[in-house]
């Protein structure tokens, strides 16, 4: 995809990636709309950059996606990006107590948030140039860490989506790019308790942010259509062939 000249949306885009993304893009002289559920984090960086939008919107909720979106083409008829970025992953131990609310949380936001979102703006996208659909997965995708079973398996399914959608609009003008991050410091993993978030073994902790955006935003201008980023890019290609095991193994042993 092009780095410049777009008008973009970004989902979960007042903090973590997002925000690091909104802000990158932003830099490049790109018009960005953050979009998320916390009005005063998607204002505070809006204030913080100036010349970004925002507008609330609840992946969750398939009303307020469809409010918003259509609030979002109607001040920024030009818009041609949408990166689907938003999500929460959540600890879920099913030999414990199992946990409907957790799961539903994560279907809803990463699975029918991110398909909704698309949908709702695909109409938008193919009536203008340099069009393109960003979904953010996950090295998780294809190399799942157990004790986020459910995240994992959300992420499994953007991978596969986006495959899908890509072959469906492949006359239309619209690209459909993956983007599939390591572990970054970005404040996901925050909220697990103890026994969902043990310490790093040393030297396997996340990737700092700053240089997990610098490697993402070469590999969006690469031109290519699914790109695993740094440590990601062991996990995409060991999810084929003999490798798989082995790196489950060294994922959860």
């Amino acid at each position: 995809m092009k780095l410049t000249g777009n008008v973009i949306l970004i989902t979960g885009g007042g903090s973590g990636l997002g925000r690091g993304f909104a802000e990158a893009f932003h830099k490049l002289g790109n018009q960005v709309v953050i979009a998320g559920r916390r009005e005063d984090v998607l204002r505070e960086t809006a204030e913080a950059n100036a010349g970004m939008d925002w507008v609330r919107m609840d992946v969750a909720d398939a009303a307020s996606i469809a409010e918003a979106t259509a609030e979002v083409v109607r001040r920024h008829g030009g818009l041609n990006v949408v990166m689907n970025n938003a999500g929460v992953q959540r600890y879920i131990d099913f030999t414990k107590v199992y946990d409907d609310a957790k799961a539903l949380e994560e279907i809803n936001t990463n699975i029918l948030g991110l398909m909704r979102v698309t949908a709702a703006l695909l109409p938008q996208l193919r009536g203008v140039p340099d069009a393109v659909v960003v979904n953010v997965s996950s090295g998780l995708a294809f190399v799942p860490l157990a004790r986020y079973p459910v995240y994992c398996a959300s992420k499994a399914f953007v991978h596969s989506f986006s495959i899908s959608l890509r072959h469906q609009l492949k006359e239309t003008g619209v690209r459909v790019v993956e983007l599939a991050p390591p572990w970054v410091e970005s404040g996901l993993h925050d909220a697990h308790p103890p026994e969902g978030n043990p310490e790093p073994a040393p030297g396997r902790g996340p990737m700092p942010l700053e240089a997990f955006l610098a490697a993402a935003m070469e590999e969006l201008g690469s031109g290519k259509d699914e790109l695993a980023v740094a440590g990601a890019k062991f996990m995409y290609g060991a999810a084929v062939g003999e490798g798989a095991g082995k790196a489950f193994g060294g994922m959860n042993g």
